[in-house]
């Protein structure tokens, strides 16, 4: 039985990956780390409400117990600077990234990036370099597993909508689309459930890949 934290639970993935967990005989507990209340209630779920993630030294006591993190917190690049992006893109992760390789270097870390994401950190596209430096130093912190996730193209199952209004137009109106790039190539196109499950799988099973494409993530989660 492992128990994990959870971050980003009331976005699209985080919550799918919240309700693959509440749903999952191997986790034992899951705690959510948020600024806000999430709404749900589970013999299985534990809520820290934390306002500043630039900072988590005064709430170090509470993350100790933990096999794995499940990093699924972002946001859109969408009229941002790179400055401000990085802020919370990089520093957020980083933040609690740190804070949890002193307290347990043996767990599993998880964090949710996305295709484009450019590991040499030099190129053109603002978010890629950023996601690309944070993937990049998470890869090297020495957990004993890290994992990059990059899904893609997504599908919400069990009723999750999308915080961003951009991503919820686009599913409203062209899922169609969507499931039809799915149907002509099947490993271009994950969802929330096989999101949620490959992350449990990793903490469990391992994996061969550091960066996870969504074929990768197909895989894991069967």
């Amino acid at each position: 039985m492992k128990n994990v934290i959870i971050t980003g639970a009331t976005g699209m993935v985080g919550k799918g990956v919240l309700l693959e967990c509440l749903d999952n005989k191997s986790i034992n507990e899951v705690l959510v780390i948020g600024r806000n209340p999430i709404g749900i209630e589970h013999p299985k779920l534990k809520e820290l409400i934390h306002k500043d993630f630039t900072n988590f030294s005064e709430v170090k006591n509470q993350l100790s117990g933990y096999d794995a993190c499940f990093f699924c917190l972002g946001v859109s690049s969408a009229g941002m600077k790179e400055e401000q992006y990085k802020n919370i893109t990089y520093g957020f992760t980083l933040s609690l990234a740190k804070i949890l390789y002193e307290i347990n270097p043996q767990m599993t870390f998880n964090y949710v990036s996305g295709q484009g994401t450019d590991s040499s950190e030099k190129g053109r596209i603002m978010w890629g370099r950023v996601k690309g430096k944070t993937e990049n130093d998470l890869l090297n912190m020495g957990f004993k597993q890290a994992f990059m996730f990059r899904p893609g193209a997504i599908i919400p199952l069990r009723g999750i909508k999308s915080r961003t209004k951009n991503f919820q137009f686009m599913y409203d109106y062209f899922m169609w689309l969507v499931k039809l790039i799915k149907a002509i190539a099947p490993n271009s196109v994950v969802n929330t459930t096989q999101i949620g499950l490959a992350m449990i799988n990793s903490v469990l099973n391992g994996y061969t890949q550091r960066v996870l494409k969504p074929k990768d993530i197909i895989i894991l989660s069967e």
